[in-house]
């Protein structure tokens, strides 16, 4: 019962702050595409799997006549509940128009009609997906020899997973990951201080009866968690498989990332935490913090112009357009 109640106040909050930061266009259509015949082809709902949410759009450019292509993914955001491939459109022409090949890929939601579905499924589900999409490409004559994979809230968590927990399957090499409010780890301290301010977190109460956190945790997991495992800190190894910050290592790839500090969606602390392995391991990587913003960015545009700086500048850096 508590998973769903935290799960429905974390997708509400999430709609709140995606309506938000989607009303405007801060930077008159700089990252929006023009898109027709010129710049690419989309062809839409191609299937990877046999459940009704496996479905991707693979977003191919124009110019057909290189000998290889990097693939870029791009995950939808929704809180894990909601959300559909087709929102991210004009983030994929964007990277289509950059000359790469771009996919977006749908999965299955928690519902109530599917609630064996948590973020370790979804994540799931995005692993097996890759090979079918770098087919498709390579069917219709685009071979791909690198990948980035990026997403937003919910769809960045999934992105950095395959970046850190999945990379070693991936069918070509991961050169860089990118995204903005994903939920990078699941520890107690992190959670109960979402929304307060970041440079004065509340400590954990040994009296508090954090059963709400369990079953968020729980819901997301798809593990057993009970509020007596924080105690002993159990729970940190049954939350491990849907905690990308702990899959950090010297190999991991390239990041840029983006927070706002008063977000009351996911947890800021976590951010920090993916900062500090990606430091502790030297990983190059861009953690951008937005201090006047929550979940949807929507106070701080000229950090989000920086974002965007940098995802270009880190793709150019580590997957450049291999030109005829």
């Amino acid at each position: 019962m508590w998973g769903f109640i935290y799960m429905g106040a974390f997708i509400a909050s999430f709609i709140i702050s995606a309506i938000l930061k989607m009303t405007v266009d801060p930077f008159g259509g700089k990252y929006v595409t023009h898109w027709d015949s010129t710049v690419g082809t989309v062809y839409t709902d191609l299937s990877y799997g046999d459940g009704e949410a496996n479905r991707f759009d693979l977003y191919v450019p124009a110019d057909s006549g290189r000998e290889h292509y990097g693939l870029v993914i791009y995950l939808h955001a929704g809180g894990f509940t909601s959300g559909d491939k087709s929102g991210d459109a004009e983030m994929l022409q964007w990277l289509c128009a950059k000359g790469y090949v771009a996919a977006g890929i749908n999965y299955t939601l928690f519902s109530e009609e599917n609630p064996q579905a948590n973020v370790y499924t979804q994540s799931v589900e995005i692993r097996d997906s890759i090979p079918s999409v770098i087919a498709e490409a390579e069917k219709l004559g685009y071979h791909i020899d690198e990948m980035a994979v990026a997403g937003g809230s919910a769809g960045h968590a999934l992105a950095m997973l395959y970046a850190y927990r999945d990379a070693e399957v991936s069918p070509v090499p991961v050169k860089m990951v990118f995204g903005a409010v994903g939920p990078s780890c699941f520890y107690l301290e992190d959670w109960i201080n979402m929304g307060v301010d970041p440079d004065h977190p509340q400590p954990v109460d040994p009296d508090t009866d954090y059963s709400g956190v369990a079953g968020l945790f729980y819901a997301m997991s798809g593990k057993e968690i009970t509020a007596d495992m924080f105690a002993t800190g159990e729970y940190l190894e049954r939350v491990k498989d849907i905690s990308a910050a702990m899959w950090i290592d010297e190999n991991s790839v390239p990041t840029v990332c983006a927070y706002g500090a008063w977000d009351r969606v996911q947890a800021f602390g976590a951010s920090r935490r993916l900062d500090a392995a990606l430091t502790e391991h030297h990983v190059p990587h861009e953690y951008i913090v937005f201090p006047h913003s929550g979940h949807g960015l929507q106070n701080d545009n000229k950090l989000y112009g920086v974002y965007m700086e940098k995802v270009t500048e880190y793709l150019e850096t580590y997957m450049p357009i291999d030109c005829p």
